[in-house]
C-alpha cells in the first residue's frame, strides 16, 4: 500500500532539495485507499476525507475518488497525488478504519499513530479461517429461501446448492485465475441441481430457489451502489460499477440459461412462482438464519452483532409490510430508509457503533429482498419489457433509499441540552 512516486522536479533556486511529501496528504491517501477498498461509495469517501482534512488543518483539501484510486491535494496550489486502491478489506477491517477516521476527526488520535494503526488493521488476521467465513453462504442461502420460497424441498435444495457455492468460492480463492468464471459456473451448477429436481417433480418454483442460493454472490449491492453514485454526481465511478455489476449478472443468467438448455427445461419452468406464502414466524426464522450467515461470512465485529441484528429486523419488517402493499420498489426504498434511521438512532446511543457498521449488513439483506433480481432473471425467459421495468424500479427504489439514508446519517447527534425541556 504505497502511493505513486512524486514527479521529478528541478530543485529550486539555491540548490535546495524538494520538500518531502506532506504527512497529512499521505494520511488522507492511505485512508482513502482503505475506505475504497472497503467498498464505500466514492462520494462518501470524498466527503469523509474533506471533513477529515478540515479537522486536521487543511480546509482547502481537494479529493477526487474513483473506483480504482483517488487524487488528493491539500490546496489549490499544491500538486495532486494519486493513490491506487490496494487489496480489498474485510468488513471488520472496514469497521476499524471507519472508527479510526472518527477518532481522528474528534481529536482522539494524531496522524502518526493513525498511520501505524491503519497498517496494523491491514495486517490483522481474520477472526476465523477463510473456509469458516465461506460456510456463511450456507445459512444465507437457506435463510433467504425461507422467505422467498418457503417449501421444505426448496429449502433443502437451497442448502445443497449453497454447499456448491461454498466449494466454488474456496476453489476460486485458491486458484485466482478461475475467479472470473465463478458467476457463470455457480449459476450453471446451482441451476442444474435445482432444475433437475424440478424436472423430477421433487420441487416447484425453481427460480426463487436458484436466486436464494446465489444471493450471496449476486451483484445487487454493486448495482445499487453504482446507481447511488450516479445520483450523487459521481458518474464515472457509478457507471463503472453498473457495467461491472451488469456483466456479472449476465454471467449468472447465462449459467442458469445454459443449465436449462442442458436438461431440456422449457422457459416456463423459470417463471417467478411462489409455492406458498411464508408466515411471520417463517420470515423471522429465515431472517435470523440469513443474518447469522452474513455475520459469519463478513467477520462481523462481535460487539456490533446485537445492534446489527436489531437494525436488520427493523428494516426487513418495514420492507415486507410496505412491499406487500405497494410493491418491491417502494418496499426496497422503505427498507433502506428505515435501516438508515434505525442505524442513526443506535449510533446516537452512548457507545453505539458507527452508522456504516450498522447500515451495510442491513443493506446486504434489503437488496435480495427487493426481488429485483428475480424480475431480472425473467428477462432471460421471455418476459421482456415488464421484467426490465420491474427489475430497474426495484433496484432504483433501494438506491434512492440509500441516498436518503446517507443524508439521514449526517444529522448531528442531539445534545442533552437540546432535548431537555425549557422551564
Amino acid at each position: 500500500m504505497s502511493s505513486t512516486s512524486p514527479p521529478v522536479t528541478s530543485p529550486p533556486v539555491g540548490g535546495t532539495a524538494a520538500a518531502p511529501p506532506d504527512p497529512l496528504r499521505r494520511l488522507l491517501l492511505d485512508l482513502g485507499d482503505a475506505l475504497l477498498g472497503g467498498g464505500l461509495p466514492v462520494h462518501d469517501v470524498e466527503e469523509e476525507l474533506r471533513a477529515l482534512g478540515q479537522a486536521l488543518g487543511a480546509p482547502e483539501v481537494r479529493v477526487a475518488a474513483l473506483t480504482n484510486g483517488l487524487f488528493v491535494a491539500l490546496d489549490a496550489d499544491e500538486a495532486t497525488r494519486f493513490q491506487p486502491v490496494g487489496a480489498a478489506l474485510r468488513f471488520e477491517q472496514t469497521a476499524d478504519v471507519l472508527h479510526l477516521v472518527h477518532r481522528l476527526r474528534t481529536g482522539e488520535l494524531d496522524g502518526p499513530r493513525a498511520l501505524a494503526e491503519l497498517d496494523a488493521i491491514r495486517r490483522a488476521p481474520a477472526r476465523w479461517p477463510a473456509w469458516v467465513a465461506d460456510l456463511g453462504a450456507l445459512p444465507v442461502g437457506v435463510g433467504v429461501c425461507l422467505f422467498l420460497q418457503p417449501a421444505a424441498a426448496n429449502v433443502l435444495a437451497a442448502g445443497a446448492g449453497s454447499l456448491i457455492v461454498v466449494g466454488l468460492t474456496v476453489l476460486a480463492r485458491r486458484l485466482p485465475y478461475l475467479r472470473p468464471l465463478l458467476p457463470v459456473t455457480a449459476g450453471f451448477l446451482v441451476a442444474l441441481l435445482v432444475l433437475s429436481l424440478a424436472r423430477a417433480s421433487l420441487l416447484d418454483g425453481p427460480l426463487r430457489t436458484i436466486v436464494a442460493t446465489l444471493a450471496i454472490l449476486l451483484p445487487g449491492g454493486l448495482l445499487v451502489t453504482g446507481l447511488s453514485e450516479i445520483a450523487a454526481g459521481a458518474a464515472s465511478a457509478g457507471t463503472a460499477r453498473l457495467v461491472s455489476g451488469a456483466v456479472q449478472l449476465a454471467l449468472f443468467l447465462a449459467g442458469v440459461a445454459a443449465a436449462a438448455t442442458a436438461i431440456g427445461m422449457p422457459a416456463s419452468a423459470l417463471a417467478n412462482v411462489r409455492v406458498a406464502e411464508p408466515s411471520w414466524w417463517v420470515i423471522g426464522l429465515g431472517l435470523a438464519i440469513a443474518v447469522a450467515g452474513v455475520v459469519i461470512n463478513v467477520n462481523t465485529p462481535p460487539p456490533a452483532i446485537p445492534w446489527i441484528a436489531a437494525v436488520i429486523a427493523v428494516s426487513v419488517t418495514v420492507q415486507v409490510v410496505v412491499g406487500s402493499v405497494h410493491g418491491a420498489a417502494i418496499g426496497g426504498l422503505a427498507g433502506a430508509v428505515s435501516a438508515a434511521v434505525a442505524a442513526t438512532l443506535v449510533h446516537w446511543l452512548p457507545g453505539g457503533p458507527l452508522w456504516q457498521v450498522l447500515y451495510l449488513p442491513a443493506f446486504w439483506i434489503v437488496v435480495p429482498g427487493s426481488f429485483g433480481l428475480l424480475n431480472t432473471a425473467q428477462i432471460e425467459v421471455g418476459n421482456g419489457a415488464q421484467s426490465v421495468l420491474a427489475a430497474v424500479s426495484a433496484v432504483f427504489g433501494v438506491s434512492i433509499g440509500t441516498l436518503i439514508g446517507s443524508v439521514v446519517s449526517r444529522i448531528p447527534r442531539p445534545s442533552l441540552a437540546v432535548l431537555r425541556p425549557r422551564t
